[in-house]
């Protein structure tokens, strides 16, 4: 597939930019390079076979030539895909200026649809009043870039668009010269990092979104929510219903590298990143309003406000606001140098307010004044953007989530309940460990000995929670709100970290009763804890103890479902099945007990990790399931592709408002048909299992893919494996996603679809046309086969057929890529047969365009991979063929924008 495919008129202007794009790199390998290396570029660009071309090439080429091919390849992926970008803004401010119907999971859209179902002003707001959405952006190591990669992709992305509206020679000359300039830095700029990232880099990297984006994105979309819902309802009010969070610093499952430091490091690099923000910000309201006493009237709060101001320039003297904003800024300073920060302030500094609520009422003043006072476009101009900014972010900017894998938390109790001569907790069945966690929960002594001494591990832990308790005091309450319980499978899961929080300050008793500071968050992993989740569920809601416990939290049970592992388990039809039917359960459970529930969806980037569009996620979810109550999880490459961008933040915050308050307010459309699901899962778990269990198998996978390369990669400061490579169950589900990923199989998305399909179709033939109506009206199913579709797309034999090459035990791994490739061809045409179409992607022309751009450079760096495998194998301490591997795995990740 090549750019002569770009056949429709819409997208000229995308061939124009790729085309000028290309040149500009060809230019570049002209001067930086030999012409062994341009000229191999040249071809694959009009190349039907890029292997072939590999193939001929790569024994003509020294190690230089080598590097220089990966990365010419990698860089010409990289530009396509931001000339991509540029093309979906073109049309998206294309078909708003013509006035089109409002696009799907717009806020426009939204309200349609509401006036259409008749929702009144009333219903509407009381569920915004209890909405809570949440992007939690992770830690997750799937982002192969560097952040002076992206800087760079950035300024290109910003550039491009301008080359539409350059009038003369001279013009278009000086772009040229700005984006030749960028790509000489991003060529001669590493790719790949040469030392290890720690839990710092990676909250550096977490916060830096914060100033390219989101500190305008959400007063803008919140702007936006009160413009197009007040067309309609005049009256109603937006309540701080959307929020990111983040993981970054607190989530300590498999990371010995999160600690107590790196908590108290997270915090005050959001305060010092959301406090310069305040003063950037109040330094241009200062600007906005030199209102005068001779003009205008104010409010007796505002002259109070400036009655204590330290700005005693005369020339402010009758300018109440002004002095006003350096009053206020002189305490938000004295706030920051509290928390430790060391923010200068032209005004000095004054008594530090002691929470964001006061800082947001001295804002109010003001914003009252103008409002009372003929002012009103002022009041609701940038001073209404600081009041909603510091309403969402307060002083801590970002609100973390700590997790522990339960193991760790019961490794802990146990140790308390041993120095305390208590029971043996490890060695107790399940209910009398609930009776003794019971008992002590109940009392009001602390079992924790300060005389005592015990493990480093205990230490650790105890420490973090106690550090979670100050950041929450100085910082303010809604610094921390959940600790997630990875891998929660039983009621003492749940009660063993109560019990971790009772001993650090954050669960009390009161009257008697239980008051905890934070909310108790149990993520169910695998498909036979989704199955138990109920169940667990359940036994917690019968303790009285517990229940006294959530009315404390709003009477709201937070639950995390985990989309890898379950998908790592049991494949993607039963994960996705599985998930929907836990959801489900929870649903009827939680309607019993009175009690309200929200769902965190621990979703990847990739399919074969939850990963597709929002939108369609959401609304995919069961009946009930959303309420309003909603949270999601941005890892690695995401993050970037969707937040890095102050347009492509606000699309995405908008969607998933969107999706969340139709989920919420609209009927839904019936389940699907649970017996028909329930054999589809059984059978493609079933096809499922026999592969990655079979005679064999994790050879292959460890020898076919560059799962060793990948887990050597500088991606995060986790570990890639809790213990080992050599088991599938303790290998984490990202790089397993990666190197699938890398090899072009995709098998986590798809494997067992096929044979499923067959085999009911076999047993009643009419299944097909059931599986084709749910196609056509059932949200769930669309999405699932939606999602599938778009990474079987990607998916490529003979290039895989190459990887499975590399296998020591060339007749096995002959027979398993057979398996494989059966049920490849046998899922694609069972997914062409329900979607009732001839051909993959055939009604979403934008990704098949996309990847119709980059995929002959994609094919190229496979080949390049598989060639450099092969000889890395035979040499692994080469470290020339290792960072050559790597340079590859990074401009696939790149060019299919996909890893984990």
């Amino acid at each position: 597939m090549q750019l002569h495919i770009l056949n429709n008129p819409k997208d000229a202007a995308l061939a124009a930019d790729a085309a000028f794009l290309k040149q500009a790199l060809f230019k570049l390998l002209q001067n930086e390079t030999t012409d062994a290396v341009l000229n191999t570029v040249k071809a694959l660009s009009d190349a039907e076979d890029s292997g072939a071309v590999i193939e001929k090439i790569l024994p003509q080429l020294d190690e230089k030539q080598t590097q220089n091919l990966i990365i010419a390849c990698g860089m010409f992926a990289q530009i396509l895909n931001i000339a991509e970008d540029v093309h979906h803004e073109r049309r998206r401010l294309a078909h708003e200026s013509a006035g089109t119907s409002a696009a799907e999971g717009s806020l426009v859209e939204t309200v349609r649809k509401l006036r259409k179902h008749q929702i009144d002003a009333e219903t509407l707001q009381k569920q915004l009043d209890q909405t809570h959405i949440a992007a939690v952006l992770t830690a997750h190591p799937t982002e192969v870039q560097r952040q002076a990669t992206l800087n760079f992709h950035r300024r290109i992305r910003m550039l491009l668009p301008q080359r539409e509206f350059c009038r003369s020679a001279e013009a278009l000359e000086e772009l040229q010269r700005e984006i030749d300039t960028s790509l000489l830095a991003l060529w001669q700029t590493s790719e790949t990092r040469h030392f290890k990232i720690t839990v710092k880099d990676e909250i550096n990297n977490g916060v830096s979104i914060f100033p390219l984006s989101f500190f305008y994105a959400l007063p803008k979309l919140y702007r936006s929510m009160e413009k197009t819902f007040q067309t309609v309802w005049s009256d109603i009010r937006i309540p701080d219903l959307l929020q990111i969070g983040g993981w970054i610093g607190g989530d300590r499952d498999g990371n010995p590298f999160v600690s107590a430091d790196t908590l108290r490091h997270a915090f005050t690099r959001h305060a010092d990143t959301v406090f310069h923000y305040y003063r950037r910000q109040l330094g241009e309201l200062y600007q906005d309003l030199p209102l005068s006493v001779r003009r205008v009237r104010v409010n007796e709060g505002v002259t109070a406000l400036s009655a204590q101001s330290p700005d005693t320039a005369i020339a402010h003297e009758e300018e109440p606001y002004r002095r006003a904003i350096a009053y206020i800024m002189a305490r938000l300073i004295g706030k920051a140098h509290k928390l430790g920060l060391t923010l200068g302030c032209r005004f000095g500094t004054l008594e530090p307010y002691p929470d964001a609520e006061s800082f947001i009422a001295d804002l109010k003043t003001l914003q009252q004044s103008l409002s009372d006072n003929g002012s009103e476009l002022l009041a609701g101009a940038r001073l209404a953007d600081v009041i909603r900014t510091a309403s969402v972010f307060g002083f801590f900017m970002m609100p973390l989530d700590l997790r522990q894998h339960g193991s760790k938390h019961a490794e802990v109790v146990a140790e308390l309940f041993r120095h305390a001569g208590l029971e043996d907790y490890e060695a107790l069945p399940e209910q009398e460990k609930q009776a003794v966690l019971l008992r002590e929960l109940q009392n009001q002594r602390p079992l924790y000995n300060p005389y005592t001494v015990y493990s480093e591990h205990t230490r650790h832990e105890l420490a973090i929670f106690h550090e979670a308790r100050k950041i929450k005091d100085e910082f303010g309450e809604k610094a921390i709100n959940q600790s997630i319980i990875s891998n929660a499978e039983a009621p003492s899961d749940l009660l063993a970290l109560a019990l971790l929080l009772k001993e650090s300050g954050l669960l009390v008793l009161e009257n008697g009763k239980p008051v905890s500071r934070i909310n108790i968050v149990p993520l169910f992993e695998t498909i036979e804890a989704l199955e138990n989740a109920c169940a667990v569920m359940e036994t917690m809601f019968n303790l009285p103890w517990y229940r006294d416990l959530l009315v404390g939290r709003d009477n709201i049970q937070e639950i995390m479902l985990g989309y890898s592992d379950s998908n790592k388990d049991g494949g993607y039809v039963s994960s996705s099945w599985g998930l929907y039917q836990a959801e489900q359960g929870l649903v009827v459970l939680f309607a019993r007990y009175g009690i309200r529930m929200r769902l965190f969806h621990g979703r990847g980037g990739s399919v074969g990790r939850g990963g597709g569009p929002s939108y369609q996620a959401v609304l995919a979810q069961p009946q009930g399931s959303v309420a309003g109550q909603i949270r999601i999880t941005e890892q690695g490459e995401v993050i970037s592709a969707k937040y890095a961008d102050f347009n492509n933040a606000h699309r995405n915050l908008e969607t998933l408002v969107a999706a969340t308050l139709e989920a919420s307010l609209l009927p839904n459309q019936k389940d699907p048909d649970s017996n028909l699901m329930q054999a589809l899962s059984d059978s493609a778990f079933k096809h499922y299992r026999a592969l990655i269990t079979c005679d064999g198998f994790i050879d292959y996978f460890l020898q076919t893919s560059p799962i060793r390369e990948i887990a050597t990669l500088n991606l995060g400061s986790r570990p890639a494996s809790r213990k080992t490579l050599a088991r599938i169950q303790d290998l984490r589900a990202i790089p397993w996603v990666f190197s699938w990923t890398q090899n072009r199989l995709m098998l986590p998305a798809w494997y067992g679809f096929g044979s499923a399909v067959e085999e009911l179709c076999r047993q009643d033939a009419g299944r097909l046309k059931d599986m084709q109506q749910h196609a056509q009206d059932n949200p769930f199913f669309q999405a699932m086969l939606s999602n599938m579709e778009q990474v079987m797309a990607k998916t490529d034999l003979t290039l895989a057929e190459n990887y499975a090459g590399l296998s020591e035990s060339p007749q096995r791994a002959a027979e398993i890529f057979g398996m494989i490739k059966e049920e490849y061809l046998r899922s694609r045409k069972a997914l062409l047969d329900i979607l009732q179409t001839g051909e993959l992607l055939s009604d979403n022309r934008s990704l098949a365009r996309s990847l119709a751009l980059r995929m002959p450079y994609l094919n190229a760096l496979n080949g390049l991979q598989v060639a450099l495998l092969k000889r890395l194998r035979k040499d692994p301490e080469n470290p020339y063929l290792l960072q050559m591997v790597h340079l590859t795995i990074n401009g696939v990740a790149q060019g299919l924008r996909n890893t984990g």
